[in-house]
Formats: C-alpha cells, sequence, structure tokens
C-alpha cells in the first residue's frame, strides 16, 4: 500500500493523520483516503473534483502535474506527499 503524508498546515485544518492506502492512481489512493477521512475531500478537492489551486501533491517526489484527473501513477510502495502550495514573491 502506499503512505500517503500530509503536513501539518493541513492538519491545522482538517484531521488527516499518516495514512496507507491501496491504489494505481493519485485519485484511487485519494478516494481510499476519502473513505475514512470524508472531511478532507472538499478540503483537497474542488466541486469538480480536481486538486484545488493551493493544494499540490508529491508521489515519490515527483509533483503530479495532472491536476484534474489525478491519474498520476501511484506503485504498492509509493509515498504520496500532500502540501498546500506556496505562491507569492
Amino acid at each position: 500500500m502506499a503512505s500517503v503524508h500530509f503536513t501539518s498546515v493541513i492538519q491545522r485544518h482538517v484531521a488527516c493523520p499518516t495514512a496507507e492506502a491501496s491504489g494505481e492512481t493519485v485519485r484511487a489512493v485519494l478516494e481510499s483516503v476519502f473513505a475514512d477521512h470524508a472531511n478532507l475531500r472538499s478540503y483537497l478537492l474542488d466541486d469538480q473534483g480536481a486538486l484545488r489551486k493551493h493544494v499540490t501533491i508529491f508521489v515519490d517526489g515527483e509533483q503530479v502535474r495532472d491536476r484534474a484527473e489525478l491519474s498520476h501513477p501511484v506503485g504498492p510502495h509509493s509515498r504520496l506527499d500532500v502540501m498546500q502550495a506556496l505562491s507569492g514573491g
């Protein structure tokens, strides 16, 4: 199973401990996490199911670019890091 880690900034706003979840894509892994933490869905995804602008996800150190479909592949031992995206200058 993949391990899903949330930064402390996200954990301040919604309960989301590190989780083990199965799935072959980022979306599938997230859906597995949402089964146990339903309130996390609306914090990470918008009304169309795309990743919100203020959130970014890395799979094994590689940033997920497909923010709408979340079809980035996930291996059985992958690490997903979910964090707030920073912007500004």
